[in-house]
Formats: C-alpha cells, structure tokens, sequence
C-alpha cells in the first residue's frame, strides 16, 4: 500500500548524527565487558568507548583505585583498568571484596595490634601460584589465589592473625600460613586427603582445613578443623568442624568480625571470643556481660565432648556512690544441656579470686565447661558483700549465654 503523498518518510537514523553526551550516558551504565565490545562495533563507538572517564568507574569497582593512585601511576583511568586486568582479570568477581577486607583488617591493626602488621608478607607473582599448583598436582580456587596476590599470608609468630584463645593450662593462636608453608603441608594421606591447611598453630599444631576436591564427605572449597573420631576402629576417621563454606565468605566473615569489634583485643591479640549483645544483666550498679567461644582442639564427637569458653565481664557504674563498693563472695551456677538434665555448682569467689568492684571499675575472667551434648546454656547469680556494710550480702544476676558446637561432619575414610 502506497503512503499518503502528504506523508513524508523519516530519514535513516545514523549513528553519526546523535549527539556525543547522550550517547555517552548510554555507555555510562554498561559493564566493563559491553564497553569494551563497543569498541568493535564502528568507529564512533570506538571513540566514544575509549572516552577516559567511562573507566574511572570501573577503576573504583573492580580494583579499588583512588584519585591518589591514578595521579601517583600518571596513566589514564582507561589504561590502568587495562593493564591491571592483564594482571588480575581472572579475580575480577574477587579482588575487590578481598581487597577491601585487607585494607580494612590493616588499618584497624594498625590502630589496635600494631605489632601484627609486621608479620604480614607481601603479595606473590602469578608464577609462584601456578608452581604450587603444579608442585601439589591439584587446582587451587581463584578467591583463594586473589588473597595472596595481595597478602602472602603471614609469618610463623605470635599472635596469630587468625586469633587466639587463652586458659590457665592452654594456649592457640593461629597463623594464616604463606603459600609455600600451606603446600608443604597439604595433605593425602586417608582422612584429609587432597587437603590444604590454612592455618597453623605453633603450640597445638591445629590447622583449619580447605578441602580441593570433594572426596570423603567432605564437599569442595569447605573449611574445617580436623578432630580424630577417637573411638573409630580406623584411625584415619576424621570429624570435620565446619568453619567455612569458601575461602571468600571465610576470611572475609572474619575480617568484619574483627574490625566491627565482634572479637575483644586483649594483651595485643585478637581472641575469638563471640559476645551476644543481649546476653547482659543489671543488678543494682553491677553489670554482668558473656563472651563463649567453642574450642575444637578440646572436643570430640565420639565420645561426646564439646569444650566451651566463657569470659565474663562484672562492671560498677561510674555514676555508682563510693559507699556501694563490694566484694564478690561466691558464685551459683545452674548448667543444662540440649537434653534438659541440669547440674548446680555453689562455691566461694570465681577462679579461686575474691574481686572487689568499686565505681567505675571492671572485673573479668575467664572459666570453662563441657557438655555431652551439641549445646546448652549457663545461667545464675554472684554473691556480694558490701565494704561499708558487711552486714548487707545481695546476688548479682549472671545473664543466661548458651553454648553451640558448629556444624561438623564425619568423614567416609
């Protein structure tokens, strides 16, 4: 059907006669991978893609650069995110969030455990990865590699940059091993074959593992603490203590632990104590707060034994009268398990220590138990005496905190 002879047909529309901002506003929101196949489509594409503050925003998501960085390296937004994907493309998904935790867990080092700073190890060359690679004869995962072309782990020291725990007769704190130490230590033998330690702890020998293959119950990538089923007939019967689903969500989880202040700093180390921010009770000007923490190099699964930390905190209101300043006497401890049976503890002081508590002063300690179950809670109440009124005794409430093993599971060995 003819048009209209008043009809007049629209002109071509051309590529060439757009205008360059809307077009480049176009290109603003695409992906480094579609601007960079504008390139190939025609000429003024090609020109319009290589426009240099198109990638600065690339720049700042997939590598981190700052405006101090570009200016220090005197090269164009475009140019560094070419020559740092030459370098690093095969972390592109990884490198950013790796990055950030890094720079994040440094500087609050460096604010709180300065001493840590100095045993981490610069970052390694691609060659040095694919050599281990090679040398272990099984494939390493890109999250994994990323962190160490950043960070080469740490060394061999104390305190560990993977947290410490302390009690009167034991002592760990883990090390996030280097390359070469962690492929010197990866495993064939039954029950943690074709796995990777990632770290070490020079007092106990612990190690959490990072299994590479999905073989004896164990699935790919998952992080655990190794524990010998002591009452296996084969030795090689080993429980897994699930830490980990990947080396991404498992360092990056603990370097935001860490650095929001989910982990206490104590004598220049970070201890793995987890604090419930509800687990806390006033009595009176007395504060009572709980920190547990699980030690896996203390427990087993058969026969049932899982070993729980606690740190408790009695603190006296600042704003409290100097007249209310008391000793701690006894304690009372009312202790059940995931099956309900219940055990009571009386006795004098805590740790074989009568603390005083006067206004504005903090009292902490810390103690342990074991359940024959998976879990349970403690709960129950100080004793005190007044100073200037050793007649007058009151309780102070100790908050109920309960206590859970990670998922474990034993594997097929």
């Amino acid at each position: 059907m003819a048009a209209p002879p008043d009809m007049e047909l629209s002109p071509t529309l051309s590529l060439e006669l757009l205008p360059t901002d809307p077009l480049l506003l176009i290109l603003s929101f695409l992906d480094y991978r579609d601007l960079v196949s504008c390139c190939y489509l025609n000429r003024r594409l090609n020109q319009l893609s290589s426009h240099d503050p198109l990638w600065k925003r690339h720049c700042k998501k997939y590598w981190l650069i700052s405006e101090e960085e570009k200016s220090r390296r005197n090269q164009s937004w475009r140019a560094i995110f070419i020559s740092t994907y030459s370098d690093l493309g095969r972390y592109i998904h990884y490198y950013a969030t790796l990055k950030k935790a890094w720079d994040d867990l440094e500087q609050y080092l460096g604010q709180w455990c300065p001493r840590m700073i100095s045993s981490l190890k610069e970052s390694v060359r691609e060659e040095d990865l694919d050599a281990v690679e090679a040398q272990i004869r099984c494939k390493l995962p890109d999250d994994y590699r990323c962190s160490f072309r950043i960070h080469n782990g740490q060394k061999l020291v104390v305190p560990g940059l993977m947290g410490s725990m302390a009690l009167s007769n034991h002592y760990r704190s883990e090390d996030l091993l280097d390359i070469d130490t962690a492929a010197g230590g990866f495993q064939q033998r039954l029950g943690l074959k074709q796995c990777l330690p990632l770290t070490f702890c020079i007092h106990t020998g612990l190690s959490q593992y990072m299994a590479l293959e999905s073989v004896e119950g164990r699935n790919k990538y998952e992080i655990f603490y190794q524990c010998p089923e002591q009452m296996a007939r084969n030795p090689s019967t080993i429980v897994m203590f699930i830490t980990g689903t990947s080396y991404l969500e498992w360092f990056t989880s603990y370097v935001n632990k860490v650095v929001t202040g989910g982990y206490p700093i104590i004598r220049d180390q970070i201890f793995r104590y987890v604090h419930d921010k509800d687990c806390v009770a006033t009595t009176e000007d007395i504060t009572v707060s709980v920190s547990t923490s699980f030690l896996p190099e203390l427990s087993s699964v058969h026969p049932p034994h899982y070993f729980f930390t606690y740190r408790i905190r009695i603190e006296m209101s600042k704003d409290a009268l100097p007249e209310n300043a008391c000793q701690l006497e006894s304690r009372y401890w009312r202790i059940t398990n995931a099956k309900g049976d219940v055990e009571e503890v009386q006795g004098p002081g805590v740790v074989g220590e009568f603390p005083v508590i006067s206004p504005g002063k903090v009292y902490e300690y810390t103690s342990c138990t074991t359940f024959t179950t998976t879990s349970g809670y403690m709960e129950g109440y100080y004793t005190f005496h007044c100073l200037y009124n050793k007649d007058r005794f009151f309780n102070v409430t100790i908050p109920r905190f309960h206590m859970v093993c990670p998922a474990f599971k034993v594997s097929t060995a």
